[in-house]
């Protein structure tokens, strides 16, 4: 046998060896199993195997960014309805509210003198804002109870659909007859709008608890800063809602025309005052809102509803049959807001 033969012959035994040991080492067959041929398809004469495409790689759904929790004032708010906490709590409570009007600073006027202690203390004469809130929601069917008892909000805030600040201000809801615990009240509300509460802001009640941020926060992040000269103007009803069901869709009013500082944010806007019908427009050293200056809006806040008005300044606005103009349009808004906070028709609508 020459050289080239003797090779031949080697490397054919070698082959058959290989393969009789499995293919190599990481096989998983015993030793000396057969290895299964591989078939592969014929293809039939004129026809071509297409070519598979690369697969690209899907770009992930991003969910669109939640703006409902404010950071800043660590709460879930806005006029989305997650926002609120429907627990059932007052499901079983009456349609029932309760006014309160206790200033710790400059008193409007139509809140008249202050009153008693204690719940539904006699009203005086002068008490004409919460005398005509009384009215007001007592021919809506709703009872009012009233009060500018700090200590009474705080320990009984929770027997109500709705709590109405009637010009409410200051530290309104600080204690100083208490050695301990000055901020119950404080207390006593936040977490009745955890338990899915109502609360309704009226004019000046922007002028109270400054130094709360919550507070502010539970305005739709606002605050009062000044207002001009108390005169006339059109307001205008800027969004179909509940509360501004039948309202006319623009009415003279009279008032002072809050400015407001910081700027309402993630809120329905209800309702406007045309800026071109106030004479004068600006009041020294603020500007006001020319563009766009909001009277009326709502919004969910950390669990509960709240709906808002700088609109309250005058007696007119609040006394029955009056010759006030547009009292009688303000009036059944502010019902139909107060109805909306208390859950009784739905709230802050899309």
């Amino acid at each position: 046998m020459d050289s080239s033969s003797f090779k031949l012959a080697f490397t054919a035994a070698a082959v058959l060896a290989i393969a009789a040991c499995g293919g190599g080492s990481g096989g998983g067959d015993a030793p000396g199993a057969a290895v299964p041929p591989v078939t592969v398809a014929p293809t039939e004469p004129g026809v071509t195997t297409p070519p598979v495409d690369p697969v690209t790689p899907t770009t992930p759904v991003v969910d669109a960014e939640d703006k409902s929790f404010d950071l800043y004032y660590n709460v879930c708010r806005g006029t989305d309805s997650k926002c609120y906490n429907d627990w059932g709590a007052f499901a079983t409570t009456p349609d029932r509210v309760l006014i309160y009007s206790r200033t710790a600073g400059p008193r409007h006027a139509n809140l008249g003198t202050p009153m008693g202690t204690g719940m539904n203390p006699t009203m005086n004469p002068d008490n004409v804002m919460q005398a005509g809130l009384v009215r007001m929601l007592a021919e809506a069917g709703i009872t009012a109870d009233w009060t500018e008892d700090v200590a009474i909000l705080g320990a009984r805030v929770n027997n109500y659909k709705a709590i109405i600040f009637a010009s409410s201000n200051r530290d309104t809801l600080w204690n100083d007859a208490v050695p301990t615990s000055n901020d119950a009240a404080r207390t006593a509300l936040r977490n009745y709008m955890r338990r899915g509460g109502g609360f309704v802001g009226l004019h000046n009640a922007f002028g109270a608890e400054y130094n709360w941020p919550y507070y502010e926060g539970l305005l739709g992040n606002a605050n009062f800063y000044n207002h001009g000269p108390n005169r006339a103007g059109d307001v205008e009803i800027v969004a179909q809602d509940p509360s501004t069901d039948g309202v006319p869709a623009r009415f003279t009013f009279q008032d002072e025309w809050y400015n407001l500082t910081p700027f309402p944010t993630n809120v329905k806007f209800l309702a406007k005052v045309d800026t071109s019908t106030l004479l004068p427009l600006t009041a020294a050293p603020h500007p006001g809102h020319a563009g766009f200056h909001p009277v009326a809006w709502c919004q969910y806040y950390d669990g509960g509803r709240a709906w808002l008005s700088t609109l309250g300044h005058n007696t007119h606005s609040f006394t029955a049959n009056s010759t006030g103009p547009g009292a009688d349009a303000f009036q059944k808004l502010v019902v139909q807001g107060v109805k909306s906070a208390m859950g009784l028709t739905p709230f802050c609508t899309d």
